[in-house]
Parts: C-alpha cells; structure tokens; sequence
C-alpha cells in the first residue's frame, strides 16, 4: 500500500533517524521542530510568518513564499515571503497559467526545477536563483495553498530533502487550514456580536425610557432577555384623555426573529391603541393583522389594559397571556378573562374586564420567564412565589426580578423575564 509523505514523516521519524547520515538527521530533527511548532498556532498571520522565517534561516533557503488558493477568484495569493525583494504580500498568480505555483496548484504534484533557467514554467525573480521546488498544500484533496522553497545552488534540493518538505508541506496543509477555518469562526462570531449588540441597543430603545407621571399612580416596568435580544416587549402608551395603555407581551421563540416580530407588533398595537379603541378592540384587530401576516407557527401572547384615573378602575383583555395578579386587602388573585388565544393564530375575538382599584393595591403584569424560572433542582418560581413577593411592601419590578435570579442560584434565566407593577 502507497503512503503519503505526510503520514510517513510524522510516524517513522525514528527509523529514518537510523538510516540517514548526520547532516539528514540534523534536518529531520529541524524539520519535525518546525511541524510541532506549527501545529499550535492558530493566527493565519502569525503561522504563515512562522512558516517562511523559520524554514528559510534553519535550511539555508534564498527563498520561501507561501502561496494560499483563493477558489473564487481562481487565484494563488502570496500571503508570506521571506527573501524575495520583487514580490509583496498580496502577489497573486493566475492558476494554471503562471509560474510554478499556478502550475502546481492546477496539477496538484510537486514541480522541482533542479536549474529553473531551463524549467518552462519558472517565473524569473530573484537574479541568483538557481533551484526552485514548489509542493502544494492539501487537506483530504482540497487544495490549500502551495509552498516554495529556492536557492543560489543549481540543484540545491536532493531526493531526501524533497521527501522531507513534502511531509512538512503536509503539517503546514493542515496547519493553515485550520487557521483559516478559525479566523473565519472567529470573524462571524465577532460579527454577530456587533449585529446581536445593535439589536439590542435597537430593541432596548423601543422599550419606555421613563416611568409615565399618572396623578395618584405609580407605574414602573423592567425586562431582561435571556440572550442578547428578546421576544419580550412592555409600553406605556399615552391616550391622550389622562387614560395610558399598558401592555406586556411575549413573541413566541427567541433571538433576533422573536426580536422583529415584537418590533413588528409593538407598531401595529401603538397604531391601534392611539385610536382609542377598548382593549377587546384593540386585540381583535391586532390579531385580524397578525394572522394575515406572521409566519406560520409563530403567535404573541399579551395582555392589553387601559388605566383610567379619573374612574380609577383598569380595564383589560389578555390574549392566551399569563393572568395579571392583583393583591389588595383580601390577599392575591389572579384575574381571569373569558376568551382570548395568542394572537396571530386564528382569528377571533377577545373579552375584556374592568377592575374597581381599591384605595390600597399592587397589580403585576408579568412574563412566563419569571413564573418558569427554575432553580438548581428543577423546581419552578411559580405563581404561589410570585404572589408572595409582590404582597410585600418592598416589592418593586427590579427587586422582583432580584429575587427571581437569586432563585435560579447560577443557573441562569433561560427566558426573557418582564414585569409591569401598577399602584396607588
């Protein structure tokens, strides 16, 4: 069975160490030197100056250059040099029409010109050149690049030395490859932090800047994503007649689509809203918009409701959402409504619920991420916690949501939490 330079000069070292003279042994060891060091190098930049710097000074080379193929273009682009004064980074080289280096590339074999002055496809450089081999740079078949190695001497390279090279040619293969593969990773990982931070600083400016100032009210909200952006989205909206709309939704998934689809909706309900239509209204029509245009499987949960001050009562519609908890002097409840799926399902209509505010009351609108925040063992926040924390004195959308991650111990919110607190 044939076997590659490459594998041969990474796992029979030992027996050639026994069979060559000295001065081979001395460019084997310089050789395997080299691949190890290599090896661990993952910036292309970095390696590739490695490559022709270290190769040239230990091997006596006039010359090194490292070739990488650029597939698109069908071009050889010199991307590291080391004692040509003729040729800069960026060089390139048609392939299967230029040089050795295209000639190589296009036939994917070793061209050594024992005396390039004869050699048909060397291109002149350097006045003193006398040699020049050129070995490609192959993973599995892909070509990665190609190698050349020259020299003052007229057939400077022997049979062993070409061996050699080629079973490093295998290692730097390998090497650039995978650095190429990693500053590509690490390129769009950095590109979608930039995009995943704009989203964010996108959606964080949708969201209420300020409390609303309601005489004889005090309204506060909070959400916190999961991730870099949410599907979570809660307003204030200004009605213009002393009443203000708050709403609270969750755009199913997550990530950047639950992120437009929140944006999308967010539009659609100010538009609605701003029209003084009752909240029963105001979903029914929001959802006729949805159905028409959310993709399929995709649906909002929310709950809508109009705070009157002059009435003091809230009235609401929630559409498949969590129900909204009102604790006054008779303890907890959670407020029920007739009918209402997630919008943008089917169509339908909603029913809606007008609450008398007593003197002394909190009203929490919150989001399953807080409710469904899990700790350690599994166990769940759930709406009993909830209660509880919203009866105290204290309890505020910041200290709440404290309390929510302190639950968790470490383990994290794994979904967008938001929460509306309403009082006296």
């Amino acid at each position: 069975m044939a076997t590659s330079p490459g594998a041969t000069f990474a796992n029979s070292g030992a027996d050639l160490i026994g069979t060559l003279p000295s001065d081979r042994v001395q460019e084997l060891l310089k050789l395997q030197k080299a691949a190890q060091k290599i090896s661990s190098i993952l910036d292309l930049d970095q390696l590739i100056d490695k490559i022709v710097n270290d190769i040239a000074c230990s091997f006596g080379c006039a010359e090194i250059n490292v070739f990488l193929h650029e597939p698109e273009q069908c071009e050889m682009v010199l991307a590291g040099v080391h004692g040509c004064s003729l040729h800069h980074k960026g060089h390139r080289l048609k392939v299967g029409k230029e040089g050795l280096v295209g000639y190589v590339a296009a036939t994917g074999q070793m061209r050594y010109a024992p005396d390039v002055s004869v050699d048909p496809y060397y291109i002149a450089c350097e006045a003193d050149t006398r040699s020049e081999v050129a070995i490609p740079l192959a993973v599995e078949g892909e070509l990665v690049g190609v190698f050349t190695a020259s020299h003052h001497d007229l057939d400077a390279f022997d049979a062993d030395q070409l061996w050699l090279f080629q079973g490093l040619c295998s290692h730097i293969g390998v090497a650039v490859q995978n650095a190429r593969r990693f500053q590509q990773e690490r390129s769009e990982r950095e590109k979608m932090s930039r995009e995943a931070q704009e989203a964010r600083s996108i959606q964080q400016a949708l969201l209420p800047k300020s409390s609303p100032f309601i005489p004889g009210f005090a309204v506060t909200g909070l959400s916190i994503p999961a991730g870099a952006i949410g599907g979570d989205w809660y307003d204030f909206i200004d009605l213009k007649d002393g009443r203000w709309g708050l709403v609270l939704a969750d755009v199913s998934g997550k990530g950047t689509a639950a992120a437009l689809l929140m944006s999308a909706t967010r539009a659609m309900l100010r538009s609605l809203a701003e029209n003084s239509c009752t909240p029963s209204e105001v979903l029914t029509k929001l959802n006729k918009l949805l159905v028409e245009d959310f993709p399929s499987g995709r649906f909002v949960t929310m709950v809508y409701a109009v705070l009157d001050p002059a009435r003091g009562t809230l009235t609401y519609a929630n559409a498949g959402h969590l129900p909204p908890l009102l604790v006054d002097g008779a303890g907890p409840t959670f407020l029920q409504t007739e009918m209402g799926l997630p919008l943008g399902i089917r169509h339908g209509s909603f029913s809606e619920t007008t609450v008398e505010l007593p003197e002394q009351f909190r009203i929490a609108l919150y989001s399953d991420g807080i409710t469904e925040a899990t700790g350690p063992d599994d166990e769940e926040y759930g709406p009993a916690r909830l209660a509880a924390y919203v009866q105290r004195p204290d309890a505020c959308p910041e200290t709440l949501l404290e309390d929510v991650r302190k639950f968790a111990n470490g383990a994290g919110l794994r979904d967008d939490a938001t929460v509306i607190m309403l009082r006296r």
